[in-house]
Parts: structure tokens; C-alpha cells; sequence
């Protein structure tokens, strides 16, 4: 039984390397059936966010390379250059790390809460593709109720930080009064529900939200008083769109720099300011070079997010204990349930030799045997088979030089010096 965590994130890679990694929802169940089929993997899981994309697994005796070779395959990408980006974490470090994630201690916002349904949402794909067995599942719940403990014990997630809350404070910088503002939001997931939130709650009125399918971009857009329209009717919202803020799993980019070339004349050149969250990207680069966008992507944000993060920093302290504390008491746990299928085995064997010694007293006794003289023969006899394994083993590692299985020997069965029988005899 080992844990692997293997991956890449916002402080290794670029975006640009990060959206080649990604992982569509559609592909994932694929990816992972392939990746257990084709590795030596015996669980797996994978987490795909614009800001990670990080591998989950058990395994008996794997190699990190094996699985850096698969991830490189599967996505058409130079291993030398995946390894450049990649970090892989093992055993104890992997349930640490795992339970970080998900409290929102490795996240760009630290403290943000969106991770933790990312992450009971890779687990759910994971169960449906059947890569999910008992370990990994008892090692993914284990990281929820970390997490959970993180959110009620620690201040780390009061005060309203995310990528959501940075893309619209950025917003506010650039804007003086945004409640004059239109603003146009690409994609309905759960990031753009946020950006959707903090926008209204700052008094802007015209949203408009578009989507692949409008009924989707109609209950968020009924949430909030918004408009819904298709992805294809883009062209003409961004006329009248001061804020642009993209978040679609999209594998290609949605918007182009002919669109808003266009848009921008019949603007009059009236800037207009983008956020591109999605990764892969959903706004071409090239857009960024127009004069009068203001594009940022979501490695853009890291100084807005900076200056929110100060009142977090106390509190991420006292969370980084729970978690190593989660994780400690997550293995030891382990550990223990390896030790009850040993002594399983052991009872098993014990109850095997009792009742091949009880069957044989009982014959003797049948027969006519001295009571008393077939119940020493049975204590004689179950002691005897009782020892002679670990005693043939005892004498083979003494010979070996193992003097660290004799103490450990020792330890087990409680042979402390004042254990030795000193009947006469």
C-alpha cells in the first residue's frame, strides 16, 4: 500500500503548459480507466483546475516516471518538459498534501473554498469510472473532514477571496463606478456564479451572462437579474460590454482578437476590460495586444490576490496543524487496519493448530487415555506448534545478522528482561 500525489499547479507551471495538461470533464473518466489500465495504478483520481491538475494514486510498487510518461503521452507533450513542471509527493507527504488542497492552503487565493467541491467532484468521476477502491476512498474521505475541520475551526475563509472576488476588485481599480458598468460573463459554472455575486452585490445592474446552452445561462441569469444569451451572440453583447470576465471549460478560445477588433470600432474605442480565468484559455493572447483592452489572465491576479490575503495568513498557520495532524492520524489509522489483517491471519492459524490438537486429545481420550496425561500432551503439543514458525524464523534472521527483527522480536511479544521464567525446575 502506497499514496502517490503527482502534478502540476500555478507555482510550477505557466498557464500555457497548464491548459495543455488540463483535463476536460469528458475525457476524465476515459483518462482514468486508461491510466489504471496501462499503468501499474490499482486506484486513481485526477483533479483538473485552471490552477492544478494533479494525479491520486495507490499502488503497491510504482514509479513516478511511469505515470510522468503516461500524463506526457496522453496530452502529446515532451516528458523532459513535464518533469520540468511537475512535483510528485509520496506516502505521508501525498495524504498532506491532498488535505492542503483541499483546505485551500496550496490554492492561488489562499483559503478559497471552491477547491473542496472540485475535489469531491474528482472523487465523484473517479467512483463512476471505477478507479476509486477502499483505500483511496478512505484517504479522500478523510481529506473532506480535514478540510471541513479547517472551515469551523480557523478564520481562513471569512473574508470573501477567491479568483472571482480578485477578477472583480481588479475591476473596481480600473473602474470608478462600476454600477454604470456593463458587464459580460462567458461560461455559468460556479466561478462566473461568483463573479456573477460579487458584481451585483457591488450594485451592477447590467449583466449579461452567455453560455453554450441557454438554459444553463438562464438560472444563473435569473439569480441575479442578468440576461442570458448563446456563446454566438458574443459579437454583439461586446459592443456594449465595459467588463469581459471568462470562465468555460472550453478547449478552444471563444473569443478572438477579430471580434473584439471589431467590437472595440463600433465602441469608438472605449476600452474595455477582460479576465480570462479559464485554463485552457478562452481569450486569445493576441487580444491582449489590442490598445484599448485591458486583458489579464488568472496568473495576473496573484498581486490583487496578495492584497487580500493578509488577514488569512494567521489563520492558515493554525490550518496547516490540523491538516498535519489529519494526516498523521489518517495513516496511523492505516496502519492499523494492515495490522488487523495480520493478526486475522495469525488468529486464523492459531484456531487451525488449536483445533488439530483438540481433535487429537479428544481421540486419545476416546480411546481410553489418562485424562490427565492427554491434557499435558494437548498444552504440549499446541505450545510446540505454536513456536515452531516464528522460532525457525528467529534462528534464520539471528543468523543473518538482523539483530533489529530480534529486538523487534522481543518488543512483540513482550520479553522484557524480567519476563524470563525462573521456575526451578
Amino acid at each position: 500500500m502506497a499514496f502517490l500525489a503527482l502534478g502540476i499547479n500555478h507555482k510550477t507551471a505557466s498557464v500555457d503548459v497548464r491548459e495543455r495538461v488540463a483535463f476536460t470533464p469528458e475525457q476524465l473518466v476515459e483518462a482514468l480507466q486508461q491510466l489504471c489500465r496501462l499503468t501499474d495504478s490499482r486506484e486513481a483520481a485526477i483533479l483538473s483546475t485552471c490552477n492544478r491538475s494533479e494525479l491520486y494514486i495507490e499502488h503497491d510498487q510504482l514509479a513516478a516516471d511511469q505515470i510522468l510518461a503516461w500524463l506526457a503521452d496522453y496530452h502529446h507533450l515532451s516528458l523532459d518538459e513535464l518533469r520540468a513542471s511537475a512535483y510528485v509527493h509520496e506516502d505521508d507527504d501525498a495524504v498532506r498534501h491532498m488535505m492542503r488542497v483541499a483546505s485551500g492552503l496550496d490554492s492561488l487565493v489562499l483559503g478559497e473554498p471552491q477547491i473542496l467541491g472540485q475535489m469531491k467532484s474528482a472523487y465523484a468521476v473517479a467512483r463512476e469510472a471505477g478507479t476509486v477502491g477502499p483505500l483511496l476512498g478512505r484517504l479522500f474521505q478523510a481529506t473532506f473532514s480535514a478540510a471541513k475541520q479547517v472551515r469551523t475551526d480557523t478564520a481562513i475563509g471569512e473574508n470573501p477571496v477567491s479568483v472571482a472576488f480578485a477578477a472583480v476588485s481588479l475591476a473596481k481599480q480600473i473602474f470608478s463606478d462600476l454600477q454604470r458598468s456593463q458587464a459580460l460573463l462567458i461560461g455559468a459554472g460556479e466561478t462566473i456564479t461568483l463573479v456573477a455575486r460579487h458584481l451585483h452585490d457591488l450594485g451592477v445592474k447590467r449583466i449579461v451572462v452567455a453560455n453554450r446552452t441557454l438554459e444553463r445561462a438562464s438560472i444563473l441569469a435569473a439569480e441575479f437579474g442578468a440576461h442570458a444569451v448563446l456563446l454566438s451572440d458574443i459579437p454583439a453583447e461586446l459592443v456594449n460590454s465595459d467588463i469581459v470576465i471568462s470562465s468555460t471549460a472550453s478547449q478552444l478560445p471563444i473569443l478572438g482578437k477579430g471580434a473584439v477588433e471589431s467590437a472595440l470600432k463600433l465602441r469608438k474605442h472605449k476600452p474595455i476590460f477582460m479576465v480570462d480565468i479559464a485554463v485552457p484559455r478562452d481569450i486569445e493572447p493576441e487580444v491582449g495586444e489590442l490598445d484599448d483592452v485591458y486583458l489579464y489572465s488568472v496568473d495576473d491576479l496573484h498581486e490583487v490576490v496578495a492584497e487580500n490575503l493578509k488577514s488569512r495568513q494567521g489563520a492558515a498557520l493554525a490550518a496547516e496543524q490540523l491538516v498535519s495532524a489529519g494526516a498523521e492520524d489518517f495513516m496511523s489509522r492505516l496502519r492499523e487496519l494492515a495490522a488487523v489483517d495480520v493478526l486475522r491471519a495469525y488468529r486464523q492459524q492459531s484456531e487451525r493448530l488449536r483445533d488439530e490438537e483438540l481433535s487429537k486429545a479428544q481421540r486419545m481420550l476416546a480411546n481410553g487415555g489418562n485424562a490427565e496425561e492427554v491434557l499435558i500432551q494437548l498444552a504440549r503439543g499446541l505450545t510446540n506448534k505454536l513456536l515452531h514458525a516464528p522460532s525457525v524464523q528467529l534462528k534464520k534472521l539471528s543468523a543473518e545478522g538482523r539483530v533489529d527483527a530480534l529486538a523487534m522480536a522481543q518488543e512483540l511479544f513482550a520479553l522484557g528482561e524480567g519476563s524470563t521464567d525462573k521456575t526451578p525446575q
